[in-house]
């Protein structure tokens, strides 16, 4: 028992470079305003690679589908501004409460099945939300998008300006409570028999794990997660498009995942800033041959190893016998 209490501990524990990386954007922020709107832009999608972090690293679901919720947020936060409260902290939550019951809802049909089936059935999902998006045109405008969205001030205080400074903040401060909850989630004894489901469901359940529940139960956390960062995204834009729910947001936050690591909440954070800071900056060396060197990227980290990316000295060093 004392080792298992170490272990969660040990896990809770703040290493000593951690407040140094949450400090950072804020600095680059104050220093370069200017990059408002990509620090924007990647605290939104690093939110949004730790929703789904929690059930492919944590738990062993692959889904190719995860801005279903994503989109949902997004919408869900729009609308209540446009129509019923324009506060942003209600919007999140309204987004949170729909999100986590669309979630599980659709986490009962992922809990049997083969690992492609799961795949197929979360793909099926988002397209779903991306159709009934784009039938009903009378609320969310269609392929225009959802426009006159107005937003309130943050916290009462804090208006929304054209340079996206109070976006970002926003975006950094959300992202920064959830991945404490996160944090708090995964080094807990639920999240440590997510990970035992991970390795091996059988084994799992032979040794007590109610494996359907957890499943379920960590596929809707996921999904409120994913809505609050679309959410933010609406709320930061002041618009919803269709573009939420396409498929190319569920590969990207899948590759931001794998670029920053599986298993670990920093992953979907260094994967989001990575991914993001190379899109920005080959888009605006290659405006059209961007994705050919991010390919080139993502083959020579896969190849050669995340670990052995970031540390090239390694590369020729003998193995030992």
């Amino acid at each position: 028992m004392s080792q298992v209490q170490h272990s969660l501990q040990a896990g809770r524990r703040w290493k000593f470079w951690e407040p140094l990386l949450w400090v950072l954007p804020i600095a680059v922020l104050a220093l370069f305003p200017s990059q408002a709107f990509l620090l924007n832009q990647m605290a939104v999608m690093a939110l949004f690679g730790i929703s789904l972090d929690l059930i492919l690293g944590y738990t062993g679901i692959m889904s190719l589908g995860h801005a279903a919720f994503f989109g949902l947020g997004g919408f869900a936060a729009a609308l209540f501004a446009k129509y019923i409260n324009p506060d942003p902290l209600l919007g999140l939550a309204v987004a949170l409460a729909i999100c986590a019951f669309a979630g599980a809802i659709c986490s009962l049909t992922i809990i049997r099945g083969s690992e492609l089936t799961v795949v197929m059935v979360t793909l099926g999902v988002s397209l779903i939300f991306m159709d009934l998006a784009n039938y009903m045109t009378w609320l969310t405008g269609g392929a225009d998008g959802l426009q006159g969205v107005i937003m309130g001030p943050v916290l009462g205080v804090f208006e929304f300006d054209l340079y996206g400074m109070t976006a970002a903040y926003y975006a950094l401060a959300v992202l920064f409570v959830f991945f404490l909850l996160a944090r708090r989630l995964v080094n807990s004894p639920f999240g440590f028999g997510l990970k035992a489901i991970r390795d091996n469901r059988l084994r799992a359940s032979a040794i007590g794990i109610h494996t359907s529940s957890r499943i379920i139960i960590a596929y809707t956390i996921s999904a409120a997660v994913a809505g609050v960062a679309g959410a933010v995204l609406a709320q930061s834009m002041a618009f919803a498009s269709l573009d939420i729910f396409a498929f190319e947001r569920s590969a990207d936050v899948l590759l931001m995942v794998v670029i920053g690591g599986i298993g670990w909440l920093y992953g979907g954070v260094v994967g989001a800033v990575v991914f993001s800071g190379l899109h920005h900056v080959l888009s605006d060396l290659t405006p059209q041959y961007w994705m050919f060197w991010l390919g080139i990227f993502l083959v020579a980290l896969m190849r050669v190893g995340r670990e052995r990316f970031i540390r090239p000295w390694t590369w020729f060093r003998r193995s030992s016998s």
